[in-house]
Protein backbone atom coordinates (compact mmCIF):
# COMPACT_ATOMS: atom_id res chain seq x y z
CA UNK A 1 0.00 0.00 0.00
CA UNK A 2 1.15 3.58 -1.07
CA UNK A 3 0.64 7.12 -0.21
CA UNK A 4 2.70 9.43 -1.82
CA UNK A 5 1.81 13.07 -0.07
CA UNK A 6 1.95 16.51 -1.97
CA UNK A 7 0.90 20.36 -1.05
CA UNK A 8 -1.08 20.72 -3.69
CA UNK A 9 -3.76 19.46 -6.37
CA UNK A 10 -1.43 20.10 -9.28
CA UNK A 11 1.33 18.35 -8.17
CA UNK A 12 -0.88 15.26 -6.92
CA UNK A 13 -1.92 14.59 -10.25
CA UNK A 14 1.21 15.24 -11.58
CA UNK A 15 2.27 11.73 -8.91
CA UNK A 16 -0.10 10.10 -10.73
CA UNK A 17 0.75 10.60 -13.94
CA UNK A 18 4.55 9.40 -12.98
CA UNK A 19 2.99 5.92 -11.54
CA UNK A 20 1.29 5.54 -14.80
CA UNK A 21 4.30 5.84 -16.05
CA UNK A 22 5.88 3.70 -13.90
CA UNK A 23 3.27 1.18 -15.06
CA UNK A 24 3.75 1.40 -18.36
CA UNK A 25 7.26 0.91 -18.63
CA UNK A 26 6.78 -2.32 -15.98
CA UNK A 27 8.75 -0.87 -13.04
CA UNK A 28 5.74 -1.30 -10.71
CA UNK A 29 1.88 -2.63 -11.32
CA UNK A 30 -0.51 -0.48 -9.68
CA UNK A 31 -3.84 -2.28 -9.23
CA UNK A 32 -5.52 1.03 -8.70
CA UNK A 33 -5.43 4.50 -6.90
CA UNK A 34 -7.19 7.61 -5.73
CA UNK A 35 -6.58 10.96 -5.71
CA UNK A 36 -7.35 12.72 -2.38
CA UNK A 37 -7.07 15.57 -0.49
CA UNK A 38 -7.74 16.60 3.02
CA UNK A 39 -9.60 19.43 3.80
CA UNK A 40 -9.36 21.90 6.96
CA UNK A 41 -12.06 20.47 8.58
CA UNK A 42 -9.93 17.46 9.08
CA UNK A 43 -11.95 14.87 6.81
CA UNK A 44 -11.08 13.28 3.47
CA UNK A 45 -12.30 14.41 0.03
CA UNK A 46 -11.87 11.93 -2.96
CA UNK A 47 -11.39 13.81 -5.94
CA UNK A 48 -10.28 11.45 -8.57
CA UNK A 49 -9.62 7.42 -9.25
CA UNK A 50 -7.66 5.91 -11.84
CA UNK A 51 -9.68 4.71 -14.28
CA UNK A 52 -7.21 2.88 -16.52
CA UNK A 53 -6.33 0.22 -13.54
CA UNK A 54 -7.99 -2.63 -12.79
CA UNK A 55 -9.00 -1.69 -9.34
CA UNK A 56 -12.18 1.11 -10.66
CA UNK A 57 -13.82 1.62 -7.55
CA UNK A 58 -13.14 2.21 -3.65
CA UNK A 59 -15.82 -0.09 -1.78
CA UNK A 60 -14.94 -2.88 -0.70
CA UNK A 61 -10.63 -2.60 -1.32
CA UNK A 62 -7.72 -2.20 0.61
CA UNK A 63 -7.49 1.43 -0.93
CA UNK A 64 -10.88 2.49 0.01
CA UNK A 65 -10.06 1.12 3.63
CA UNK A 66 -7.09 2.75 3.91
CA UNK A 67 -9.02 6.43 2.58
CA UNK A 68 -11.47 5.60 5.38
CA UNK A 69 -8.97 5.45 8.09
CA UNK A 70 -7.19 8.49 6.66
CA UNK A 71 -10.22 10.05 6.88
CA UNK A 72 -11.24 9.50 11.18
CA UNK A 73 -14.28 8.46 12.91
CA UNK A 74 -16.47 11.51 11.06
CA UNK A 75 -15.81 9.36 7.68
CA UNK A 76 -15.03 10.72 3.97
CA UNK A 77 -16.14 13.33 1.55
CA UNK A 78 -17.04 12.14 -1.42
CA UNK A 79 -15.77 14.11 -4.69
CA UNK A 80 -18.10 13.92 -7.93
CA UNK A 81 -15.53 12.29 -9.60
CA UNK A 82 -14.78 9.31 -7.58
CA UNK A 83 -18.91 7.53 -8.26
CA UNK A 84 -18.68 5.61 -5.23
CA UNK A 85 -18.74 5.52 -1.42
CA UNK A 86 -16.11 4.56 0.77
CA UNK A 87 -17.92 4.45 4.22
CA UNK A 88 -18.58 1.10 6.22
CA UNK A 89 -14.81 -0.16 4.60
CA UNK A 90 -12.82 1.62 6.74
CA UNK A 91 -11.29 -1.03 8.87
CA UNK A 92 -6.93 -1.79 9.41
CA UNK A 93 -7.63 -5.53 8.47
CA UNK A 94 -9.69 -4.52 5.40
CA UNK A 95 -6.60 -2.23 4.59
CA UNK A 96 -3.61 -4.65 5.07
CA UNK A 97 -2.03 -1.98 7.24
CA UNK A 98 -0.91 -1.55 10.27
CA UNK A 99 -2.27 0.95 13.01
CA UNK A 100 1.16 2.72 13.08
CA UNK A 101 1.39 3.34 9.17
CA UNK A 102 -1.74 4.88 9.60
CA UNK A 103 -0.91 7.15 12.59
CA UNK A 104 2.25 8.16 10.59
CA UNK A 105 0.33 8.67 7.21
CA UNK A 106 -2.66 10.85 9.53
CA UNK A 107 0.29 12.79 11.05
CA UNK A 108 1.82 13.73 7.72
CA UNK A 109 -1.16 14.48 5.57
CA UNK A 110 -2.38 17.60 7.42
CA UNK A 111 -5.49 19.51 6.62
CA UNK A 112 -5.00 21.34 2.84
CA UNK A 113 -2.32 18.22 1.61
CA UNK A 114 -3.13 16.03 -1.04
CA UNK A 115 -2.18 12.49 -1.60
CA UNK A 116 -2.38 9.27 -3.93
CA UNK A 117 -3.17 6.60 -2.48
CA UNK A 118 -2.35 3.63 -4.57
CA UNK A 119 -2.27 -0.67 -4.40
CA UNK A 120 0.78 -1.65 -5.84
CA UNK A 121 3.82 -4.12 -6.49
CA UNK A 122 7.10 -3.68 -7.31
CA UNK A 123 10.23 -5.65 -6.90
CA UNK A 124 12.32 -2.49 -5.89
CA UNK A 125 11.99 1.08 -4.65
CA UNK A 126 14.59 2.95 -6.48
CA UNK A 127 12.28 3.17 -9.49
CA UNK A 128 9.56 4.70 -7.79
CA UNK A 129 11.41 7.07 -5.53
CA UNK A 130 13.68 8.00 -8.20
CA UNK A 131 10.49 9.51 -10.06
CA UNK A 132 9.52 10.94 -6.66
CA UNK A 133 12.64 12.73 -6.37
CA UNK A 134 12.72 14.52 -9.67
CA UNK A 135 8.87 15.80 -9.01
CA UNK A 136 10.37 17.02 -5.70
CA UNK A 137 8.33 17.63 -3.08
CA UNK A 138 6.51 14.55 -2.20
CA UNK A 139 6.75 11.96 0.91
CA UNK A 140 6.75 8.49 -0.03
CA UNK A 141 4.80 6.37 2.37
CA UNK A 142 4.89 2.60 1.73
CA UNK A 143 4.16 -1.01 3.46
CA UNK A 144 3.45 -4.47 2.52
CA UNK A 145 0.07 -5.56 2.71
CA UNK A 146 -0.54 -8.02 6.05
CA UNK A 147 -3.11 -11.25 5.14
CA UNK A 148 -4.99 -10.87 9.03
CA UNK A 149 -8.58 -10.18 7.80
CA UNK A 150 -9.55 -14.20 8.25
CA UNK A 151 -8.29 -14.12 11.52
CA UNK A 152 -9.51 -10.32 12.71
CA UNK A 153 -12.72 -11.60 11.36
CA UNK A 154 -12.86 -14.65 13.39
CA UNK A 155 -11.83 -13.24 16.92
CA UNK A 156 -14.30 -10.17 15.98
CA UNK A 157 -17.32 -12.92 15.89
CA UNK A 158 -15.77 -15.35 18.44
CA UNK A 159 -16.41 -12.20 20.81
CA UNK A 160 -20.08 -11.85 20.01
CA UNK A 161 -20.12 -15.88 20.46
CA UNK A 162 -19.07 -15.35 24.14
CA UNK A 163 -21.34 -12.82 25.14
CA UNK A 164 -24.48 -14.76 23.54
CA UNK A 165 -23.23 -17.80 25.98
CA UNK A 166 -22.42 -15.49 28.87
CA UNK A 167 -26.13 -13.90 28.34
CA UNK A 168 -27.82 -17.75 28.14
CA UNK A 169 -25.86 -19.03 31.06
CA UNK A 170 -27.09 -16.31 33.13
CA UNK A 171 -30.99 -16.27 31.80
CA UNK A 172 -31.03 -20.24 32.82
CA UNK A 173 -30.37 -19.15 36.44
CA UNK A 174 -32.71 -16.08 36.32
CA UNK A 175 -36.00 -15.28 37.38
CA UNK A 176 -38.57 -15.49 34.83
CA UNK A 177 -38.91 -11.88 34.32
CA UNK A 178 -35.37 -11.43 33.41
CA UNK A 179 -35.14 -14.01 31.21
CA UNK A 180 -37.30 -12.00 28.39
CA UNK A 181 -34.61 -9.02 28.82
CA UNK A 182 -31.80 -11.30 28.45
CA UNK A 183 -33.38 -12.68 25.81
CA UNK A 184 -33.88 -9.69 23.91
CA UNK A 185 -30.31 -9.08 24.19
CA UNK A 186 -29.08 -12.23 23.04
CA UNK A 187 -31.49 -12.26 19.91
CA UNK A 188 -29.74 -8.55 19.31
CA UNK A 189 -25.94 -10.85 19.53
CA UNK A 190 -27.53 -12.88 17.28
CA UNK A 191 -28.65 -10.84 14.84
CA UNK A 192 -25.17 -9.09 14.82
CA UNK A 193 -23.22 -12.15 14.55
CA UNK A 194 -25.14 -13.05 11.49
CA UNK A 195 -24.45 -9.49 10.09
CA UNK A 196 -20.78 -10.42 10.45
CA UNK A 197 -21.22 -13.39 9.04
CA UNK A 198 -22.73 -12.18 6.03
CA UNK A 199 -20.21 -9.17 5.76
CA UNK A 200 -17.50 -12.28 5.59
CA UNK A 201 -18.72 -13.68 2.82
CA UNK A 202 -19.31 -10.73 1.02
CA UNK A 203 -15.83 -9.62 1.56
CA UNK A 204 -14.62 -12.80 0.50
CA UNK A 205 -16.36 -12.62 -2.91
CA UNK A 206 -15.03 -8.88 -3.32
CA UNK A 207 -11.41 -10.04 -2.78
CA UNK A 208 -11.67 -13.03 -5.34
CA UNK A 209 -13.02 -9.85 -7.81
CA UNK A 210 -10.18 -7.86 -6.71
CA UNK A 211 -7.93 -10.42 -7.65
CA UNK A 212 -9.43 -11.82 -10.90
CA UNK A 213 -9.16 -8.44 -11.90
CA UNK A 214 -5.13 -8.00 -11.19
CA UNK A 215 -4.35 -11.54 -13.03
CA UNK A 216 -6.22 -10.32 -15.93
CA UNK A 217 -4.58 -6.97 -16.06
CA UNK A 218 -1.03 -8.53 -15.43
CA UNK A 219 -1.41 -11.48 -18.00
CA UNK A 220 -2.81 -8.82 -20.41
CA UNK A 221 0.37 -7.23 -19.68
CA UNK A 222 2.77 -10.09 -19.50
CA UNK A 223 1.28 -11.16 -23.53
CA UNK A 224 2.81 -8.05 -24.78
CA UNK A 225 6.15 -7.76 -23.03
CA UNK A 226 9.31 -10.12 -23.50
CA UNK A 227 12.88 -10.42 -21.71
CA UNK A 228 12.83 -9.25 -17.88
CA UNK A 229 9.55 -7.59 -18.28
CA UNK A 230 7.51 -10.76 -19.49
CA UNK A 231 9.23 -12.73 -16.56
CA UNK A 232 8.42 -10.18 -13.73
CA UNK A 233 4.20 -9.88 -14.98
CA UNK A 234 4.66 -13.74 -14.75
CA UNK A 235 6.25 -13.71 -11.49
CA UNK A 236 3.94 -10.96 -9.69
CA UNK A 237 0.71 -13.41 -11.75
CA UNK A 238 1.79 -16.42 -9.48
CA UNK A 239 2.26 -14.12 -6.04
CA UNK A 240 -1.13 -12.56 -6.74
CA UNK A 241 -2.69 -16.18 -6.91
CA UNK A 242 -0.98 -17.82 -3.81
CA UNK A 243 -1.90 -14.69 -2.03
CA UNK A 244 -5.04 -15.79 -2.42
CA UNK A 245 -4.72 -19.27 -2.22
CA UNK A 246 -3.68 -18.63 1.44
CA UNK A 247 -6.44 -15.98 2.15
CA UNK A 248 -9.30 -18.73 0.36
CA UNK A 249 -7.60 -21.48 3.08
CA UNK A 250 -8.26 -19.18 5.91
CA UNK A 251 -11.91 -18.05 4.79
CA UNK A 252 -12.80 -21.57 3.95
CA UNK A 253 -10.97 -22.90 7.26
CA UNK A 254 -13.38 -20.53 9.05
CA UNK A 255 -16.22 -21.36 7.34
CA UNK A 256 -15.51 -24.44 8.09
CA UNK A 257 -15.69 -24.41 11.97
CA UNK A 258 -19.01 -22.21 11.84
CA UNK A 259 -20.64 -25.17 10.30
CA UNK A 260 -19.24 -27.78 12.75
CA UNK A 261 -20.03 -25.59 15.19
CA UNK A 262 -24.12 -25.26 13.40
CA UNK A 263 -23.77 -29.04 13.19
CA UNK A 264 -22.96 -29.71 17.32
CA UNK A 265 -25.49 -27.28 18.31
CA UNK A 266 -28.19 -28.63 15.80
CA UNK A 267 -27.59 -32.72 17.24
CA UNK A 268 -27.61 -31.48 20.60
CA UNK A 269 -31.20 -29.81 20.56
CA UNK A 270 -32.09 -33.46 19.06
CA UNK A 271 -30.56 -35.09 22.18
CA UNK A 272 -32.61 -32.86 24.29
CA UNK A 273 -35.78 -33.39 22.13
CA UNK A 274 -35.19 -37.61 22.31
CA UNK A 275 -34.36 -37.52 25.81
CA UNK A 276 -37.26 -35.21 26.68
CA UNK A 277 -39.78 -37.54 24.26
CA UNK A 278 -38.17 -40.62 26.59
CA UNK A 279 -39.06 -39.12 29.79
CA UNK A 280 -42.78 -38.81 29.10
Amino acid sequence: MLILIVDNETKAYDVEKALGKLDADGEITVYGDAVIEKTTDGKVEVKQTGAGYPIKTLSGTAIGSLIGLLGGPIGVLIGAAAGTAVGGFSDLYSAGVGADFVDDASAKLTPGKFAVVADISEEWVTPLDTEMEKLGGTTVLRTNKRDVEAEQRKQDQEEVKADINKLGTEASKSRAEHKAKLQKKIDGLEKKLQKQQAQAKQRQDELKKEQDAKVQALEKKAATSSGEAKKTMNSRVLELRESYQKSKEKWEKLQLEKATEQYKKTEAKLEKLESEKDSK
